[in-house]
């Protein structure tokens, strides 16, 4: 099995692709050292050198006052460097498979959702995992994995076509198979979920075609496939997160129970608020680098639909 991937060389800008042989020398180097050693420094260096330089840092401050406004300054910038450490860690850590998957030996399992699923492999049924960018969402797909799991997923492609070749295929070499965003990728995990097969997908992701739903107490318009295609295809839909450790190495996977193939808006709001819940718990594991809300685009759109 493989990546939904055309067979022709990527195709970008000449900026493209030196970002990416850049980060491809990060990624070398870095997988040159002791698995602990490789995870803080990656860690250290987004936090103390990539994320303030690019921008990420102070997108994590905006989002923590725009979230909790009357939170302390000092406690927002402890999240903020703990999310880009997070984010450091999570990079490498998923580029380092084989320690990945080794090391999910040592991952904790937890949740109603466990018996749930083994019930589910045993019968033959397909599962739809549900999971946000929050710690590493790819701890708990290994460690299923070692468990003879094989659990494929959708994804997003990123904006460098160059980086988007070796991100794709890193994610379809911990465990197969694993389909592009769009309607051929959309098409290819129905077929696999209808086969009985398991996927992972991460829903908190901005999308203006998506529904207003509130996440940590804003509008975030959200798509609801996820919880479409569990009631097409029939799969069990099982939040799970990935909840890093006090030691920054090791995770514990929190399976919850399955959710009702009910209205698609609801489900969605019932995974947000799984996800709300880990949040709340660990701020600085969610991944506030990211424009969840983009409260300007959406007044802008709101104006436009209702302007004469």
């Amino acid at each position: 099995m493989s990546t939904q991937q055309t067979d022709a060389a990527p195709s970008g800008s000449w900026g493209d692709w030196a970002e990416d042989r850049a980060l491809r020398g990060i990624i070398r180097t870095a997988l040159a050292l002791p698995y602990q050693r490789r995870v803080a420094l990656l860690g250290w260096l987004m936090r103390k050198v990539i994320a303030p330089r690019v921008g990420y840092r102070k997108r994590a401050l905006d989002h923590l006052a725009y979230i909790w406004p009357d939170m302390p300054e000092a406690e927002r910038n402890r999240i903020a460097d703990g999310v880009c450490d997070n984010f450091g860690r999570v990079f490498i850590e998923n580029y380092s498979v084989g320690d990945l998957l080794k090391r999910a030996e040592t991952t904790t399992l937890s949740g109603p959702g466990l018996e749930a699923i083994a019930e589910a492999r045993a019968e033959n049924r397909p599962v739809l995992f549900v999971t946000g960018h929050f710690g590493n969402f790819e701890a708990p797909r290994a460690a299923l994995v070692r468990q003879g799991y094989q659990i494929g997923g959708l994804y997003r492609p990123i904006a460098n076509p160059y980086f988007n070749e070796h991100y794709a295929q890193n994610m379809h070499d911990l465990s197969g198979p694993v389909f592009e965003q769009g309607r051929r990728g959309t098409m290819g995990l129905v077929k696999h979920l209808k086969q009985g097969g398991m996927a992972v997908l991460l829903f908190d992701i901005y999308d203006s075609g998506g529904v207003p739903i509130d996440f940590m107490g804003k509008p975030a318009p959200t798509l609801t496939s996820a919880a479409e295609i569990a009631r097409k295809t029939g799969a069990l839909l099982v939040p799970f997160f990935g909840v890093r450790q006090p030691d920054g190495l090791t995770f514990s996977a929190e399976f919850d129970a399955p959710l009702t193939h009910d209205d698609p808006v609801e489900q969605t709001r019932a995974m947000t608020a799984a996800l709300e819940q880990r949040i709340h718990r660990h701020p600085e594991q969610w991944f506030w680098v990211h424009r969840r809300w983009k409260p300007r685009r959406q007044r802008k759109r709101a104006a436009a639909t209702t302007s004469p």
